[in-house]
């Protein structure tokens, strides 16, 4: 071969890998461009959105054709019920014929009689009472005595002698910490509902009278959330004195226990749930929570899920590969638990595809990953990896922490409405009033009839609250 045919062939395959690397990187060139018009579009859209009124429960995109509101026809009709009929009538009103017929003005001959029900509240009116209370003295010790009704909250007399009543108090305690309502708004449902006037000072102060009361029930309500087999932690910002604390809820399937704090670190979450706490903690990726060694985790799926979506929407098609992996078997763990309760697997099937859940999950966190995102979720997932899979090896164990954001919503409303607290004795009214009213929410029980019970009590009285365990 001579020379002239060398360079001919060096010149062709030059070209060749030329040609070659110009079209790599024109279609690396369009990719780009396509991911940048795309998060462009996502960044003018966010900021339009922090622009815009807040409506609650919005979408970005309604549907094209919703269905029509109300109820269907048919078979899709639904449940068909009806207001039930009162087992016990208090007042029996006679309505009688109309001397003529209103559309002509004939006689009117009666046939039958009908029955209409009404269940109506009565006329709301304050009642005034005058505790008659006889003072003596002790023949043996010469000390004070005096005698208590069992409808008096208190024994003070003198410039406290005028006071609210159980009842006023235990509704003016569910308006505020049970429903979120301010002072301000409380005070004016009082006055305008059944004519009571109170001031927003008067009303605090028997807020805190009843926490007070409360604090024996509250202790014990930890005690037993510390021996629970299973909680499920969360926490959330809150002001004090217009200050960041912290919220911090830790729920149960028969009670929650809110605590207000000025921190959200190890020394917050062991104060209240035991640093020694051995039971399932289902909770989220926060690296406190596993700073609880002696308990068993469960990390929340619905975090690790809403993550993966976020990333497969920001990333290209090649980098989110491994958040649609990730997804896919974290979906798939959860249709096993759900094949597992319906009985359509057995024990031995639950475990056999659980060890291959695990094994496809080891093999992905085992590689390398090159987009800034996909290494920290791997890392992530490394440190979480004994905690992803511990419902499908307890069943019956949540997947996800829902019970706690579940308790946590309550409250957020409550600081979207008031802010939080001004001092740290009001933080410490809010945890316990609002731990006893969502425990009696829980298990079906009337709040406002258990702050009466402990507001009427003489001694410091503890309720059961602890339902039994299962």
């Amino acid at each position: 071969m001579c020379w002239k045919q060398k360079r001919l062939i060096w010149r062709v395959a030059g070209e060749t890998h030329w040609s070659e690397e110009i079209t790599r990187l024109r279609r690396e060139n369009q990719e780009l461009k396509a991911e940048v018009e795309r998060l462009r579009r996502a960044l003018e859209e966010a900021l339009r959105s922090a622009k815009r009124q807040a409506a609650p429960f919005s979408r970005q995109q309604p549907k094209a054709h919703p269905q029509k509101p109300g109820r269907k026809a048919g078979q899709k009709y639904g449940r068909r019920c009806r207001r039930p009929l009162p087992q016990h009538i208090d007042e029996i009103v006679e309505v009688p014929l109309p001397a003529c017929c209103p559309h002509c003005g004939g006689g009117v001959q009666e046939r039958e009689t009908v029955s209409q029900y009404q269940t109506e509240i009565p006329q709301p009116r304050v009642e005034r009472i005058e505790f008659r209370i006889h003072v003596g003295q002790c023949r043996h010790c010469g000390e004070r005595v005096q005698g208590r009704h069992p409808r008096q909250t208190s024994l003070a007399v003198g410039s406290a002698a005028s006071q609210l009543g159980p009842r006023a108090l235990a509704l003016a305690t569910y308006l505020n910490k049970g429903l979120g309502l301010s002072y301000g708004k409380t005070v004016a449902v009082l006055e305008e509902t059944f004519g009571l006037r109170v001031s927003r000072g008067g009303l605090c102060q028997g807020l805190a009278r009843i926490a007070r009361k409360a604090a024996p029930t509250y202790a014990a309500m930890m005690q037993h959330l510390r021996g629970s087999p299973s909680v499920t932690p969360d926490e959330t910002g809150w002001k004090v004195g217009g200050r960041l604390w912290w919220m911090w809820a830790f729920s149960t399937p028969q009670i929650t226990v809110y605590c207000i704090q000025d921190g959200r670190g190890w020394e917050q979450a062991a104060g209240v749930l035991g640093a020694d706490y051995a039971g399932f903690l289902v909770r989220d990726g926060w690296s406190v929570y596993r700073q609880f060694v002696h308990a068993y985790h469960q990390t929340c799926l619905a975090h690790l899920l809403r993550r993966c979506r976020e990333m497969r929407m920001v990333q290209g098609s090649k980098a989110s590969r491994f958040p649609g992996r990730v997804q896919s078997i974290l979906e798939q763990s959860v249709h096993l638990r759900d094949r597992y309760a319906q009985e359509q697997i057995g024990a031995r099937g639950l475990a056999a595809v659980r060890g291959r859940l695990e094994a496809r999950m080891e093999r992905l966190l085992q590689a390398h990953y090159r987009r800034p995102e996909n290494r920290r979720l791997a890392n992530h997932l490394r440190r979480e990896q004994d905690a992803l899979f511990s419902f499908l090896h307890c069943p019956g164990l949540d997947a996800t922490n829902w019970r706690a954001e579940q308790a946590i919503r309550p409250m957020v409303v409550t600081r979207k409405v008031w802010g939080g607290n001004r001092t740290p004795a009001g933080a410490r009214t809010q945890s316990i009033l609002v731990s006893l009213l969502q425990t009696c929410r829980q298990q079906g029980r009337r709040g406002t009839q258990m702050l009466q019970q402990l507001l009427c009590s003489p001694q410091p009285t503890i309720l059961d609250l602890a339902a039994p365990t299962r």
